[in-house]
């Protein structure tokens, strides 16, 4: 019978084997490096365009803010342009009352009195003045009381004040002024008073 010796087969055969393993573990690795490299810039990529929405986003926010300041800056500015022309137009609409209020006080002072100082907040007058005597002062008093343009005098003080001729009052008032036709002018525009 004939030997036959298979080792050195046997040890190409395994050569062979280890070397189809490296070229199968290396083809293994570098297809996964390229995967995972390819699955980086995917990553990169969708990491990139978010980043620039938030951007965009950031930048959009930005401006509605400015808007919205601008926004509340014409809001100020036109409440403040209406409010000046409510006071223009009350101040336009009181000029002839204003005159009439002055006609009435020249109207209602009898004689012996005469004015110092003469204030008006609201529809509140205030008169400061002296009279010859007190029978003068209640009938400034009774002037008002009488006037369309006036209502409710209130005497405030009465100070006596002596001169060399005798003696004289100081006095201070108030008084509300009143527009006379008011309710009748406010009947006429489809305004009806607040009761």
């Amino acid at each position: 019978m004939a030997r036959i010796n298979l080792r050195p087969w046997r040890e190409e055969l395994r050569q062979e084997r280890q070397q189809q393993f490296l070229v199968v573990l290396v083809g293994v690795l570098v297809l996964s490096v390229c995967i995972l490299f390819f699955w980086h810039q995917y990553l990169t990529g969708l990491i990139d365009d978010q980043a620039s929405r938030n951007r965009f986003i950031l930048q959009e926010t930005d401006k509605l803010k400015e808007q919205i300041a601008e926004i509340d800056r014409l809001k100020q500015e036109r409440k403040r342009l209406i409010d000046r022309m409510k006071v223009i137009q009350e101040l336009q609409g009181n000029r002839p009352v204003i005159v009439k209020v002055f006609d009435e006080l020249v109207q209602t002072i009898p004689d012996g009195i005469y004015y110092e100082s003469i204030q008006m907040k609201g529809a509140e007058l205030t008169v400061s003045g002296v009279a010859d005597s007190n029978n003068r002062i209640s009938s400034l008093m009774r002037s008002f009381d009488t006037s369309e343009w006036f209502k409710l005098p209130n005497l405030t003080s009465v100070k006596a004040l002596k001169k060399e001729g005798g003696t004289t009052s100081s006095f201070n008032l108030t008084v509300q002024q009143t527009t006379p036709n008011a309710e009748e002018d406010d009947l006429k525009n489809g305004r009806r008073k607040k009761i």
